[in-house]
């Protein structure tokens, strides 16, 4: 059995019971560029519920870590990847648990992944697409992607007449003219949710989850945000003038300055800020509604971000603490007022916490799950946190395919890669014998590799990871087809 595997004893102390459950996920925020001048609103919300300062996503991008964060497994477990890019169907999922048992449950995504073409729509009543202006299968985003005029007719030419014309010219209308500068539908998420608030006529209990996309690539967030991060001699034009193609960085195509990366971090924190107002907005409602008190909130990361760290730009190709650690806070019920936790958590906890906290039974979802509830110190059962990379996104076929010859370090990245931390060490390993330790206290930046210098200490995490996942990573290669339309939006997210 694996070393971190299910606890389906669900041992916890008494607690308050709560009725709905709200899960915000704030698309690539990483632990540690949150701040109370970031985000004063989580900040607040800090102070009245429950922190944990060591808080781990299982992967370091959208689609594995949610496919945790919906099923309380590991990558290996509900074998989402790059190369496998759909949840397997006979894994049960947070959304349906509560379905099953007459919560209403709704959800808001932006971000293609989590969609239902990849498999994350079972269990919701309703599952919206934040950047449609109105809700269709048809994406017309690869019209907005176009550079020039004459891509963008040719995209409307080709794609105007799928589904409902109509409807497509009407997404198309609000993309190019009418959504609001530097916002990627968090403002539109915000307020659909306030007005189903306001609307809701049911007495049943819900589920409501919602992912905000903004601090992800492009970091274009409004002027009025942005500019309290800028360093002192940027404007916000100089900064957003910046070109942003994480992958074209990672192959050599252009450089980006250390001046240039401090200017983008001040727009990633300005993304940071704008989603903290959408978050506050978002808490008044549930205030102003009467669900506050009755009401478990939970807001995380899903994973981190590279800004020049380690010479990476984006999420892709490590697992350096910079894309693993998240924010994690945790508010209602038991966690009311719980203050900072130091003991290890990761997204995978969720599914068995919100169970927990609402009295909800779902035997299918607790026998899967490989997470522990979190009304209790994972301290006594858990000393260590695991990650996997299973499959490189994009691969390194569709990188040469983008630019021809690539360079010679980025063939090292065509790897799966898999991480233990413990409080005192982190290492990491690759299917192709690459291997990192460090030392987590003296070297919390991961930059001495220790494993010569440390061999015992790298073999005894190299052997729990053994026990974990198996004698080596694997790279499946089943990759099943998705739509042009999804193509496209990734494409313009850096995945492809």
């Amino acid at each position: 059995m694996a070393e971190d595997s299910g606890s389906n004893e669900r041992d916890v102390q008494s607690h308050q019971s709560v009725e709905n459950v709200v899960l915000i996920v704030l698309d690539t925020a990483r632990k540690g560029s949150v701040s109370p001048s970031t985000m004063p609103t989580l900040t607040q919300l800090e102070q009245v519920g429950t922190t944990f300062d060591n808080a781990f996503t299982t992967a370091p991008w959208t689609l594995p870590s949610h496919a945790s964060l919906f099923t309380g497994t590991y990558t290996a477990t509900h074998n989402a990847h790059g190369g496998h890019t759909y949840l397997l169907p006979e894994l049960h999922t947070l959304p349906e648990a509560f379905q099953s048992s007459g919560y209403e449950t709704v959800g808001v995504s932006n971000n293609t992944w989590v969609t239902d073409e990849f498999g994350f729509d079972r269990g919701f009543d309703q599952l919206r697409r934040g950047w449609q202006y109105i809700q269709s299968d048809v994406d017309m985003g690869a019209v907005v992607r176009g550079e020039t005029l004459g891509e963008k007719l040719e995209k409307v030419r080709s794609r105007l007449f799928e589904g409902n014309p109509l409807i497509n010219a009407a997404n198309v209308l609000y993309s190019e003219v009418a959504q609001p500068a530097g916002d990627n539908g968090a403002d539109r998420t915000t307020s659909w949710i306030l007005e189903w608030l306001e609307s809701r006529a049911d007495d049943c209990p819900f589920f409501l989850f919602a992912n905000y996309i903004e601090p992800h690539i492009v970091y274009e967030p409004p002027e009025a945000f942005a500019e309290p991060f800028l360093p002192d001699g940027w404007t916000y034009q100089e900064a957003t003038a910046i070109r942003q193609d994480p992958r074209a960085f990672d192959c050599d195509q252009y450089e980006i300055t250390d001046e240039e990366f401090a200017a983008l971090r001040g727009l990633y924190h300005g993304e940071l800020a704008y989603v903290d107002h959408q978050l506050e907005r978002l808490c008044q409602g549930l205030k102003a509604q009467g669900y506050w008190e009755d009401t478990m909130i939970v807001v995380c990361g899903d994973h981190g971000e590279n800004v020049g760290d380690h010479g990476f730009f984006g999420h892709q190709y490590n697992l350096y603490d910079t894309l693993l650690q998240v924010p994690l806070v945790i508010h209602g019920g038991q966690f009311t007022d719980g203050g900072s936790r130091e003991d290890f958590a990761q997204l995978h906890d969720l599914p068995e916490t919100l169970l927990t906290a609402t009295g909800v039974e779902d035997p299918a979802l607790c026998d899967q799950s490989e997470g522990y509830a979190l009304q209790t110190s994972t301290q006594a059962f858990r000393d260590a946190v695991f990650a996997e990379y299973v499959s490189p996104q994009p691969g390194i076929d569709r990188l040469a395919d983008r630019f021809g010859d690539l360079p010679a370090h980025v063939y090292q990245y065509d790897r799966s890669l898999e991480a233990i931390r413990t409080h005192d060490y982190k290492y990491v390993r690759g299917n192709d014998g690459f291997e990192r330790l460090h030392d987590c206290a003296d070297d919390p930046g991961e930059n001495t590799n220790l494993v010569d210098t440390k061999p015992a200490v790298a073999r005894e995490l190299r052997n729990r990871l053994e026990t974990q996942f198996g004698d080596s990573p694997t790279r499946p290669e089943v990759r099943p087809e998705m739509r042009e339309g999804t193509k496209d939006r990734l494409a313009d997210l850096g995945y492809l």
